[in-house]
């Protein structure tokens, strides 16, 4: 039976919120330790564990049909692969950053400076776009020392929540991408495995949907209905139900979690009461 071949980060952040994401599609895997392929017992797929740097050229050769990868990854060397699907973790950007002691006005300070990266094709493009000339030396690892060893003027790096900047001495002076975990497509991808493919993404669709929305169920009177109707988004109206009181109704609905504090107060303010928040395991719209 044809298998979806999908690779995922060997270790890390990554591969814990990917096999996360996987068992939440009901997608069991077969691991044992150690290994760098295991197959899915109960879905036509099979994973293999790769380095996160490796896996651009994986699925440009066509070895994998996909992979869940850092969108920063694909910018610096996934040139022609698409991507099929933002996920929404291991969300991260892609920075210049410099000794705090460094005085940084502009982009233009960097002119003629010296930028430590593991990143030289999104640096170099950056560079060019401002009309920025900098050495740049190609570092795999350990970039935030660069300054203080004096090996480099700046770096250009991957940051998440800023602490090895701050520990390393060094201040964000400037954003070049925000990245996210992504799914993307080998352009050799065959007809019949792009069909499994539609199945796994249908699955990743939902469960992200369900993520990314709270369940709610609200007791109002029935002369607050249609101003309360008006504040919920839902998805195509709300359902609504005769409470046993006269005079009421149950009304339930979906929000988003981003803007879901404001909902609810704004539903409180138009009358609703006995509010209930529910999480939504998954959501097929």
């Amino acid at each position: 039976m044809k298998k979806l071949k999908i690779a995922i980060q060997k270790s890390g952040r990554l591969h814990d919120e990917s096999l996360a994401l996987l068992k939440d599609c009901g997608i069991y895997i077969d691991n044992g330790r150690d290994q760098l392929k295991a197959a899915a017992t109960n879905f036509p797929l099979e994973i293999y564990y790769l380095r996160n740097g490796d896996i651009p050229q994986y699925l440009n050769d066509g070895v994998v049909d996909c992979a869940i990868i850092g969108e920063n990854l694909l910018v610096e060397k996934g040139e022609g692969i698409n991507i099929v699907r933002r996920l929404g973790f291991s969300k991260c950007r892609v920075s210049l950053a410099v000794s705090k002691i460094f005085e940084y006005d502009s982009i233009q300070d960097l002119n003629g400076k010296r930028i430590a990266t593991s990143y030289p094709e999104t640096t170099k493009n950056f560079l060019k776009e401002k009309g920025i000339e900098a050495e740049l030396h190609i570092i795999n690892g350990s970039v935030e020392i660069a300054p203080n060893i004096g090996l480099a003027d700046a770096i250009c790096d991957i940051v998440s929540s800023g602490s090895t900047l701050f520990k390393n001495n060094l201040k964000e002076v400037e954003v070049i991408l925000k990245s996210e975990a992504v799914l993307a497509v080998s352009p050799n991808i065959t007809t019949n495995t792009n069909k499994i493919l539609d199945k796994l993404r249908f699955r990743i669709q939902s469960v992200l949907q369900g993520r990314d929305s709270r369940y709610v169920l609200l007791n109002a009177p029935n002369d607050k209905i249609d101003a309360i109707i008006k504040i919920l988004p839902g998805m195509k109206s709300p359902t609504l139900l005769p409470l046993a009181e006269k005079g009421w109704s149950s009304i339930h609905s979906v929000v988003n979690r981003d803007t879901f504090w404001e909902v609810i107060e704004e539903l409180k303010a138009a009358g609703a009461e006995g509010i209930v928040v529910c999480p939504i395991e998954k959501m097929i719209l």
